[in-house]
């Protein structure tokens, strides 16, 4: 039988709040999550609200780990279009919907499509610095609900912000991007292409879909193209061109080529994630949190912050990407995928086996959540160890997590 701790965990520890290395160790119990289903009016999950696919995930982590014994003190839900039907505090709305204990707190979390991993990792800050037993955190986006900045902030639009600082689109951002590293559109395909592909493969695979909870009747991902293949990638048109005239005040006198095309883009859709996050003693975890790291970056160079995060994290838990068994590195658009695989060193069958968010969608709030329920399941089906997730959003946001399996 394998040991419930491995040889890096072992490690001498210092006492470092932000990478959790405290009195206590944090753990991962279980992580659950939706399929993901398209953002329109026939979508897979557009019937149900989001407090009910919060819902679900609860009853199913009930059904998988015993909630009442464990007594969740808080509720953390990403969420980024908190309005409408996502309005009222959305994480206080699914406390009373899920039926928690009243005295479980609930907070509402927005850091961009950070937002799922920032409330796993908040959650184990409680936990860590004693606030909690535990907790259950995740997030939750139903785009077909509320759409794509539909909070309608001023600061979309705001003029009087410096330059640098002024909101653009995040696609934008990717094309700004791929420019500025030299990327070509070939290299934005060949990643596209093979995230259709592993999303397809995995589809058949029960082990990697393990702690996938069909919902609303959804049984599978939505989203994913099959018949995607390297003609109809290279024959689409690059679809975002004429943002950059739109946004000219912002980018200033810049010019690039843009090449993403809609197959190089994560599709909006609906889906939920949660994880029950605690202390030691409770029951045997899935994983134990070696370390957690978010991290601002160039607002102006957007997409690039989940690297520094990566590299954080990494290094509080002195460990290496060599050292990871598996990576959710989230595919914000071809681009990021791109250069984490040209510029780092890294297997990249070891980099989201089952397919990541260019062919299986972008729930923005709930995404980290999504990754960190995926990864654990990705390392269970290879019987492995270390994993890594990674977010990377909009205006300089990001988030990571570098996790250890445990029997």
């Amino acid at each position: 039988m394998r040991r419930s701790m491995s040889e890096a965990a072992q490690r001498p520890r210092s006492v470092s709040w932000s990478a959790f290395e405290l009195l206590v160790d944090v753990f991962l119990y279980d992580a659950v999550r939706t399929p993901r289903g398209k953002a329109k009016a026939a979508g897979g999950l557009a019937s149900l609200t989001p407090q009910e696919l919060i819902k679900q995930q609860v009853d199913a982590l009930g059904a998988r780990v015993d909630l009442a014994a464990q007594a969740p003190e808080a509720l953390l839900l990403g969420c980024v279009g908190q309005v409408g039907d996502q309005g009222g505090h959305i994480a206080l709305v699914s406390k009373l919907h899920a039926g928690l204990p009243d005295a479980t707190a609930a907070h509402s979390i927005n850091n961009y499509c950070a937002s799922g991993l920032s409330a796993i990792g908040h959650a184990a800050a409680m936990v860590a610095s004693g606030q909690a037993k535990t907790a259950l955190a995740g997030g939750v986006e139903c785009m077909s609900r509320v759409p794509f900045k539909g909070d309608e902030a001023s600061y979309y639009s705001d003029t009087s912000f410096p330059a640098r600082t002024r909101y653009i689109p995040v696609v934008l951002a990717a094309d700004r991007l791929a420019a500025a590293e030299g990327l070509s559109r070939a290299e934005l395909d060949a990643v596209a292409l093979t995230s259709q592909q592993k999303a397809a493969a995995a589809e058949g695979n029960t082990a990697l879909n393990r702690s996938r909870i069909p919902t609303g009747g959804l049984q599978s991902e939505e989203c994913i193209r099959p018949k995607t293949d390297a003609s109809s990638l290279g024959a689409m048109p690059s679809s975002f061109g004429a943002l950059q005239d739109q946004y000219a005040d912002a980018i200033g006198s810049e010019s690039f080529e843009p090449l993403h095309t809609l197959g190089h883009a994560p599709p909006v859709c609906d889906g939920a994630a949660l994880a029950l996050v605690g202390g030691d003693g409770l029951s045997q975890p899935r994983a134990r949190i070696l370390a957690f790291s978010e991290c601002g970056g160039d607002p102006a160079a957007g997409l690039t912050a989940g690297f520094a995060a990566m590299d954080k994290a990494l290094a509080r838990a002195r460990l290496s990407l060599a050292d990871m068994d598996r990576i959710e590195f989230m595919e914000s658009f071809a681009v990021t995928i791109a250069k984490f695989l040209r510029d780092r060193d890294v297997d990249p069958d070891k980099v989201n086996v089952s397919g990541g968010h260019i062919a299986k969608g972008h729930p923005m709030g709930a995404s980290g959540a999504i990754l960190t329920s995926t990864l654990l399941d990705c390392l269970d089906e290879a019987d492995r160890s270390l994993g890594l997730v990674v977010v990377s959003g909009a205006s300089g946001t990001g988030a990571a997590m570098v996790v250890e399996r445990l029997n």
